[in-house]
């Protein structure tokens, strides 16, 4: 067991609250949960000792900080602080049918209706997950009415400062027939730590249009998740951008729930100096007639670890499923590592499935055409890199997150140390 982990049950033991039905349920699971170690599967590649390192407080100073600014795009704010919700960033005016309720501050039956609803899309015995369930207090339930398409975004923030111990929670639910956008934010370059998790209730014909930026970097450490449930023809297009840091670890999980569902799921990450980012992507196919598409590409540079986990798993009664994952990856330097594990896990025999996996090194006749037309090397590099994600980028549906996204993954590429 970890130290921390031991101070986290202490501080959650002494904590009593309308959540304490939550709490105590997860305490039980996390008091027998082991500390993940090298033989612990799912944390086979990904060390805990910079956790274990870390300064932290759980009573840190207030953060000043202010989101980035992305120009044009039309969003409600939801900011947290280290874990605090800031409702002074919130406009009082939401479009009709959309409410936004900051559940500590809720009367006693929607608190009571709400503990119906958490925790349930997440796995239960996610690690991180389960400290977020004991620790996380400033909770935000965000609800779309039946029929209603809500234009605004919704945008979630969550920053961090020096030694602060962070942890966001978000739950979201559209009703029958509902759409929304919404754009996960976490920043942070200084030795913290944040689990950000948000949990979908995707009703049937509902549609979620979803990102997720995890653009912390350094010593920043972050580990969270978003978790979909998608009802019957509901549909999922969410993309998600990962920059390294100490320890970066993001799950996400879609769990069919209704037929005719479809999901789209593109990411990508881009690492460089000592960095890590770990992905983990479970989509799990329980009922019949539904579409994943899983497009995950990588570019680790200098002396960064990349981890790709990609599973589907396609259960008995799944019949006439269609999933496809395909991850790729370009190492841009000798010591650069990359770990990847697609699976496909399949118990129905009607269904068209397939999978594949590749890491490759920049092609070396691109780069000796462009530099025979009078191009730099090192220009040619950034060109072939922005060329390798730029597909994914264009196929972001919206236009401003994408022109938004775009120089900043261009600087990273500059920045990043290409010894092959």
């Amino acid at each position: 067991m970890s130290v921390w982990l031991d101070n986290a049950i202490a501080r959650a033991n002494s904590t009593s609250d309308w959540l304490s039905p939550i709490r105590a349920a997860s305490l039980a699971v996390l008091k027998n949960t082991s500390w993940p170690t090298r033989k612990t599967e799912a944390w086979k590649y990904t060390s805990l000792k910079s956790l274990e390192r870390a300064t932290l407080s759980s009573v840190a100073v207030a953060n000043q900080d202010m989101p980035d600014v992305i120009e044009g795009y039309d969003s409600l704010n939801l900011v947290f602080r280290n874990g605090v919700f800031d409702a002074n960033a919130l406009t009082d005016e939401l479009p009709d049918g959309l409410t936004i309720t900051y559940l500590p501050a809720a009367s006693d039956a929607v608190k009571q209706s709400s503990l119906e609803e958490l925790s349930k899309i997440k796995p239960e015995r996610h690690l991180f997950g389960l400290v977020n369930d004991v620790l996380a207090q400033n909770i935000v339930r965000i609800e779309v009415a039946e029929g209603v398409a809500v234009c605004q975004a919704i945008r979630i923030t969550s920053l961090v400062n020096l030694h602060a111990e962070s942890h966001t929670r978000v739950f979201v639910k559209l009703n029958k027939g509902a759409s929304l956008t919404v754009s996960e934010h976490y920043q942070g370059d200084v030795e913290s730590l944040n689990t950000g998790f948000v949990e979908y209730d995707i009703r049937a014909d509902a549609q979620l249009e979803h990102y997720r930026f995890a653009l912390q970097t350094e010593k920043a450490i972050s580990i969270g998740g978003c978790h979909f449930k998608l009802g019957e023809r509901a549909d999922l297009n969410s993309t998600l951008v990962g920059f390294g840091s100490d320890l970066s670890r993001v799950d996400t999980d879609i769990i069919y729930d209704g037929e005719f569902a479809n999901a789209k799921l593109n990411a990508f990450y881009l690492l460089d100096g000592k960095e890590l980012f770990d992905l983990h992507a479970t989509v799990e196919h329980a009922v019949p007639n539904c579409t994943t598409l899983e497009n995950v590409r990588g570019i680790v540079a200098d002396r960064a670890k990349a981890v790709f986990n990609g599973r589907i798993h396609i259960h008995r009664h799944a019949q006439k499923t269609l999933a496809e994952l395909n991850n790729r990856n370009l190492l841009l330097s000798d010591k650069a590592e990359i770990n990847t594990k697609p699976e496909l896990e399949i118990y129905a025999d009607d269904v068209r499935c397939a999978h594949g996996a590749t890491v490759a090194e920049i092609d070396k006749h691109a780069l000796y055409y462009l530099e025979s037309r009078g191009i730099s090397r090192r220009k040619a590099q950034v060109m072939l890199n922005f060329g390798f994600i730029n597909e994914l980028i264009d196929q972001m549906p919206n236009q401003v997150l994408s022109e938004w996204i775009r120089p900043q993954i261009r600087n990273r590429f500059a920045q990043m140390e290409v010894t092959r």
